[in-house]
């Protein structure tokens, strides 16, 4: 996948920490350290992550976007 720069805007301006979060819990070793360093990273480094890596990023900030609104859910208990 080239990152088109509609999807690239949008992971740009989505909080990192989800799609992080879904690499450092969901990913192999790899992608638990590019979770590492993308929580690091300023933004001239986080773009060059999603840029690198476009096809594996998209489906993190996915899977992050599903951690999140189940964080945001209510849990009944």
């Amino acid at each position: 996948m080239d990152m088109d720069t509609e999807s690239l805007d949008t992971l740009m301006a989505a909080e990192v920490y989800w799609t992080a979060l879904a690499m450092k819990q969901q990913g192999s070793r790899f992608y638990r350290a590019i979770g590492e360093a993308l929580e690091a990273a300023d933004v001239p480094n986080r773009r060059l992550i999603y840029q690198t890596w476009p096809d594996a990023v998209w489906d993190f900030y996915l899977r992050g976007l599903r951690l999140e609104a189940g964080e945001s859910s209510p849990s009944w208990g």
